[in-house]
């Protein structure tokens, strides 16, 4: 097959497909051989990816065998290393890790907090995995020179000591390591039998230490050949010459840096490196330009000197489209407009992006024309139905679940989903209610069987949904500690239950159906396999843990896409190409990605130790922005800012322009105006595609009249100041009957500090404590933290509302000798309710407080925690004492009778205690009952509507039905607009 003397490397031209030229470059050297030939032929590919693709091209030519085609990793397999242990599972070696990382914090707990210990396992695999591959073992990281660094390496060394078993001869290697081992082996063996037949390693670039020896074995072997994606060959010879002198600290940020290292070590010149095909580039001279624009600094003296021979710039360009998007929204439409327009043209359109984000969003625009495309990295299955019920039941347990918790839970819809899902529904609807209007804070296996037996006999079936919740409410409290065996197999069984629900059956559990629950089922089997290295862990470990295992997993349905409409990662972009290539989100950040932080080793020291920096990332991906570029026609896309900030253009697509630029002469501002035309003819079409056909006008403030028969007939003394203030809430939450829900999670709001305050000082003063008693402050203390205690569920709040109560105790004390001086209490929580004949109007109060006076007469007290309206305030809007005093003189308050009210007030407790009494010295209170019924006689007028936000204190106010008047497509300066409602 080969004829020339080794080492041998080929390349394959940039925008190419590498499968099809692969096996078009085979056929060419295989031609008239055997048919047999094609069998004895070994190809090692880097990706799975890569290895189906390549299978793909093979199926879909002429009759012939098929080639042995091999995984890079699977040498690691090969019979010779037999006798080694078997290469360890990543995740059984980051369970073993972060046992040791985990007894290392119990001994020194100032290293790091353990809330770090699963990324610290993460990062030291890392870590070992790089140090094997590359043949570094710990001693040549001690030796280093950190004279520097003491304080943060002293630190590190502790972490590393414990990589030290895995580096002896006995140890258990990892694929990398193992892989290393018997590379080593074969070539012992290959220097003296050689295989006869073809071995060929393609599409791996080196990025590994063990590839790259791989690599240069496979070269020098007789019948050997390695085949390179992307192989610069515009690249002058000095500039090669540069890369192997510098060294990596220099040069690694370079697309051609690790070919450069493979030629060094293969002792070959750049033009030694044949194509394995006749197939040129796509387009040539835009490979010259991409080339010229990647080289490494100093660039601009290069761009000077060798730019005039690029020559005239448009056919390097034309092609070539440059989309800046306002934002990524536009950005996504604009890309998926164009992709739909290849699919209609009969072409293949790939969106090569690390852009998760972009892609999901370029995803959810082709939704509207039917178009699903075929994503090559999948829905990450933690965002896949099975993956958001095993993380929520994993994160509920050892917790005490929120009511938003259970009943996010609840409503997923894998949960309850093997019978009678509508019942479970309708249930979950009804207790959604019950706990919003009286549920506690932390449902327990109790509200729900008493929530069951209030509706019992309306619904004989909630007894068994009920006792089903309850159990597994109970199982979701592990009280200690447990062995990562235990966990896995309670969580598993316990998310099991959730799926089947109540009517548990023999049925396939529905937690496990499609490809998504397929692959659940394989990352749960993983994890319980490998179970036994990972110790004992409390619950929230074992949370953290298998938050970080299920990321790493991924659900593709390969069948579900659209063969032409394509999203790649830059990875996968490397193994095919297609007639158009979007390169997305072509920004800072993303095109290169961020080079993560190494909490081990900096950059200095990472070079002297011989480990690859953090710029061998960025040469990667600098690889791949250049084969992808190449493509026949290639689309640039950026958005020009996010939501929080403007974003900072690629360095690649920065050094593009900048080279343009410098080239007038040679019509570079031409194209780059051309490149940016093309771009916004197609924002332009995204954006006519977007606007509405109609405008929609804004929402009229409303004012509904509904009939009279449908007015309120009972309102209570506080809904008359929002009667005045906001009539639309009244007519929401009464006619509409629309009340504002309760909070989800039950929190210790104003209105519940007010109740528990009310209620401790009620039960104070109905123990007959005389106010200026020695023990009274301790005795009302006492009385509150018992109130406190049972009605709040929140530790922290109780101490605080008990701690401000005893910094207001004394003045409440010292005025409550003055109010018992007047009166002494009679009733307490009064509720009171008064007939308006003339209008057929219930009013209706409850007063905190009322005394009597020797006299006789009433005095009506009103606790306030929070603000205490003023007496200007009571004059115009908050009339509710003055109200509870027109009604108690009308005996609205039951066993009180008719009774003269000599005074009212507002007693505040908050942060400034004062006492506000009720103007009733100015405005009598058949004033009062006089102006209420002309107030009510005037809202009973079928003309009057019930406008939004009349009078509002201040316009930042909220109110509860502010949404559904639509507030904000109007403001307070526009007029209301009556509607008469049947």
């Amino acid at each position: 097959m080969f004829d020339a003397p080794g080492p041998r490397l080929f390349t394959l031209p940039p925008g190419t497909d590498f499968a099809t030229g692969l096996l078009r470059g085979l056929a060419d050297r295989l031609d008239g051989a055997a048919p047999e030939a094609w069998a004895r032929v070994t190809i090692y590919v880097p990706t799975r990816r890569m290895q189906r693709h390549l299978r793909e091209a093979f199926d879909a030519g002429g009759p012939r065998l098929v080639p042995r085609l091999r995984l890079v990793s699977e040498v690691a397999l090969d019979p010779i290393g037999a006798d080694l242990p078997p290469p360890v599972p990543a995740l059984r070696r980051r369970l073993e890790l972060s046992q040791l990382i985990a007894a290392l914090l119990a001994r020194e707990p100032d290293l790091a907090p353990r809330a770090r210990l699963f990324d610290l396992s993460d990062s030291l695999a890392d870590l070992m995995e790089e140090m094997q591959g590359e043949g570094v073992p710990p001693s040549a990281i001690a030796g280093l020179d950190v004279a520097d660094l003491s304080g943060h390496w002293a630190r590190s060394v502790k972490f590393l000591r414990i990589l030290e078993p895995w580096f002896e001869a006995e140890g258990a290697p990892d694929g990398d390591a193992r892989m290393r081992r018997v590379t080593e082996r074969l070539e012992r063996l290959w220097l003296t039998e050689p295989p006869s037949d073809p071995v060929i390693v393609a599409g791996a670039t080196g990025s590994r230490g063990a590839t790259m020896r791989l690599m240069e074995l496979v070269a020098r072997l007789p019948q050997g050949a390695v085949v390179l994606p992307g192989f610069d060959t515009d690249l002058p010879e000095p500039i090669w010459t540069r890369l192997q002198d510098d060294g990596a600290l220099n040069g690694e940020d370079h697309p051609q840096f690790l070919y450069a290292c493979l030629l060094s070590r293969l002792g070959l010149a750049p033009g030694e490196i044949l194509p394995w095909t006749s197939t040129p580039t796509p387009c040539p001279p835009r490979a010259r330009l991409v080339s010229l624009s990647l080289r490494p600094p100093p660039v601009t003296d290069q761009w000077l000197s060798e730019g005039p021979s690029l020559g005239p710039l448009a056919p390097a360009c034309e092609n070539l489209t440059l989309l800046e998007a306002p934002s990524p929204r536009a950005e996504a439409e604009a890309v998926a407009l164009r992709m739909r327009q290849a699919i209609e043209e009969g072409r293949t359109c790939a969106l090569v992006t690390p852009d998760r984000t972009l892609s999901r969003a370029v995803a959810a625009a082709l939704d509207r024309w039917g178009v699903v495309p075929d994503d090559s990295a999948g829905e990450p299955l933690p965002l896949s139905p099975p993956g958001r019920l095993l993380r929520q039941i994993a994160d509920l347990r050892g917790a005490r679940p929120t009511g938003e918790s259970l009943l996010s839970l609840l409503k997923h819809p894998l949960c309850h989903a093997g019978s009678d899902r509508g019942p479970h529904l309708r249930r979950t609807h009804e207790l959604e209610l019950q706990l919003r209007r009286k549920g506690p804070p932390a449902p327990e296996p109790g509200t729900i069987r008493a929530f069951a037996a209030q509706r019992l006999a309306q619904d004989p079936g909630v007894a068994g949904w009920a006792d089903w919740l309850a159990s597994l409410l109970a199982r979701l409290r592990p009280d200690h500690d447990h062995t990562l065996v235990e966990h896995v197999a309670d969580h598993v069984a316990l998310t099991e239950a959730f799926a089947l629900g109540s009517g548990a059956s023999e049925t396939p559990n529905p937690l496990w159906q499609e490809a998504a629950g397929r692959e659940a089922r394989k990352v749960c089997a993983e994890l319980k396999r490998h179970a036994d290295a990972g110790g004992r862990l409390s619950p929230r470990d074992y949370a953290s843990l298998f938050g970080g295992v299920l990321a790493q997993a991924e659900v593709r349905d390969r069948d579900r896409g659209h063969p032409r409409a394509l999203i790649w990662g830059t990875l996968e972009a490397r193994a095919q190409g297609a007639d158009l290539v979007i390169l997305g989100g072509m920004n800072e950040g993303v095109w290169p990605p961020a080079a993560p932080v190494d909490p081990w080793l900096n950059r200095r020291l990472r070079g002297a130790a011989s480990l690859p920096l953090p710029e061998r990332q960025i040469g990667q991906a600098a690889l791949d922005y250049m084969l992808a570029l190449a493509a026949p026609e290639a689309w640039i896309t950026r958005a020009v800012r996010t939501d929080e900030a403007p974003t900072v253009p690629s360095r690649w697509l920065n050094r593009l322009l900048n080279l343009l630029e410098g080239l007038p002469l040679q019509g570079g501002l031409e194209a780059i105006e051309a490149m940016k035309s093309r771009g916004d003819a197609w924002l332009g079409k995204a954006t006519a595609l977007a606007r509405p056909v109609t405008r929609q006008d804004p929402a009229p403030r409303p004012s509904p009249r509904p009939p009279i028969a449908h007015r309120p007939r009972r309102i209570s003394v506080t809904a008359i100041e929002r009667l005045r203030r906001d009539p639309y809430s009244v007519y929401a939450e009464t006619i509409l009957r629309l009340p504002a829900l309760d909070p989800l999670t039950a929190e210790p709001d104003a209105p519940l500090r007010g109740t528990v305050m009310h209620k401790a000082l009620e039960k104070f003063i109905e123990a007959g404590v005389a106010p200026d008693a020695p023990g009274a402050s301790l005795q009302l203390l006492q009385t509150a933290s018992e109130v406190f205690e049972t009605d709040c569920a929140w530790p922290v709040m109780r101490r605080l509302w008990l701690a401000h109560l005893a910094k207001v105790a004394p003045w409440f004390l010292e005025t409550e000798a003055e109010r018992r001086a007047k009166g002494q209490p009679k009733l307490f929580e009064t509720k009171g309710e008064i007939e308006l004949p003339a209008l057929g109007i219930t009013l209706v109060a409850k007063a905190d407080r009322i005394d009597l006076t020797p006299g006789g007469e009433a005095v009506i007290l009103d606790y306030k925690t929070g603000q205490v309206p003023t007496e200007k305030q009571q004059k115009q809007f908050a009339k509710q004492l003055l109200l509870m005093a027109a009604m108690a003189e009308r005996g609205a308050f039951g066993a009180l009778g008719t009774v003269k009210v000599a005074d009212a007030a507002f007693v505040g407790l908050g942060s400034k205690p004062t006492i506000v009494k009720a103007p009733l010295s100015e405005i009598t209170t058949d004033q009062v009952w006089s102006e209420l019924q002309i107030l009510l006689a005037a809202w009973m007028d079928p003309s009057r509507g019930f406008s939004a936000r009349m009078a509002v204190e201040k316009e930042d106010w909220e109110g509860d039905h502010d949404h559904l008047a639509r507030y904000g497509e109007w403001d307070h300066a526009t007029p209301v607009t009556p509607e008469d409602m049947a």
